[in-house]
């Protein structure tokens, strides 16, 4: 059982907006080798911690893929209590990840890209 869940266009603002707690959302692909790396590791974090992890095809959903400027795959994007915190980037280690969103969380919120 997959620890994502599926956003589309249509529904991503509306649903972000009234979640509790931490968020990451992932541009992805079905092609992505990467995305697969982030899938595994996305899913372990989660398995540690309370956050909601979402994905959206970024191949389907291009209208999106086009507002956070998406040029390349995976994308992740850091969210708290509904409002968007930053791009969040670092190495494929779960370590480097729990740094990269902790240090991300000590800043405000910003205006989404």
């Amino acid at each position: 059982m997959s620890v994502f869940q599926t956003l589309n266009t249509h529904e991503f603002h509306h649903v972000l907006e009234v979640q509790t707690g931490v968020s990451v959302v992932m541009f992805t692909s079905k092609g992505c080798g990467s995305c697969r790396v982030w899938t595994q590791l996305l899913t372990e974090y989660h398995n540690q911690h309370d956050i909601t992890i979402f994905e959206v095809d970024a191949e389907r959903d291009m209208a999106l893929t086009n507002e956070f400027e998406v040029f390349h795959l995976p994308a992740l994007f850091l969210y708290k209590g509904g409002q968007f915190h930053s791009p969040l980037q670092c190495e494929a280690q779960i370590v480097k990840l729990e740094n990269a969103i902790n240090d991300c969380l000590l800043a405000d919120a910003v205006d989404m890209p």
